[in-house]
């Protein structure tokens, strides 16, 4: 996996890497090590994107397996990342250059702006598929964001949506072709780069504090009937 951080002016370009891109907790530590980075740069903007042909594959289950006694931990660690993003004090883009499955899509969620690449790649929460009931925070996030029809569309279903279904659902703001995905994002954050951090990051605490909330609480693992 290769991480990159660069500047497109004062917006931060943070590539997540360039395989499946799944959250293991080195790959954690170094997304919220990115994070602290880019604020303190004083950075206007971020969008995040990819160099494969996923944007995130989401939760690392082969590690799960391996370490289930600290399942708890480790959704949290996730939660606690999404929570961080969803109320960072900067706009931010997900240009979404590949498959954002699960919890990947979920990461691009919990960003003010997503755009996705028109002709290839799957926009999908498989949950219901995989058994794996949502906490009450992931679907805060997901309910948050997405209007009732799109919400159920994509919770309750497991369907892939390609680019332009997305787009029309509004689960994704605009799409691009595969080479202008990055641009594209990069472009939607350029006239919002004058915006006080601190009354951004007010606002979205406001608007998403229940959602944080649910993100954060003590208990993270889904109750099934």
């Amino acid at each position: 996996m290769t991480i990159g951080l660069n500047y497109d002016e004062k917006i931060a370009i943070f590539e997540l890497g360039d395989d499946e891109n799944r959250f293991t907790p080195v790959f954690l530590d170094e997304i919220n090590s990115c994070l602290d980075e880019i604020i303190a740069s004083g950075a206007s903007g971020l969008v995040t994107t990819a160099l494969g042909k996923f944007y995130s594959n989401g939760l690392d289950l082969d590690w799960l397996s391996a370490h289930g006694d600290q399942t708890h931990w480790y959704v949290g660690r996730v939660q606690g990342l999404l929570a961080r993003l969803l109320t960072l004090p900067i706009p931010t883009a997900a240009a979404v250059v590949g498959h954002a499955f699960g919890a990947g899509a979920m990461l691009a969620m919990a960003h003010d702006f997503r755009v996705m690449r028109a002709d290839r790649g799957y926009f999908c929460f498989p949950e219901v598929d995989i058994r794996v009931p949502f906490t009450p925070g992931m679907a805060a996030l997901i309910q948050a964001k997405l209007a009732p029809q799109a919400a159920t569309a994509s919770m309750t279903t497991g369907r892939r949506f390609g680019g332009g279904e997305a787009a029309g659902l509004g689960i994704v703001d605009s799409t691009a072709a595969e080479d202008a995905v990055t641009a594209a994002a990069v472009d939607l954050l350029r006239p919002l780069g004058g915006k006080d951090p601190g009354t951004l990051g007010a606002i979205k605490q406001t608007m998403f504090g229940h959602v944080v909330a649910a993100l954060t609480a003590n208990s993270y693992e889904p109750k099934v009937n």
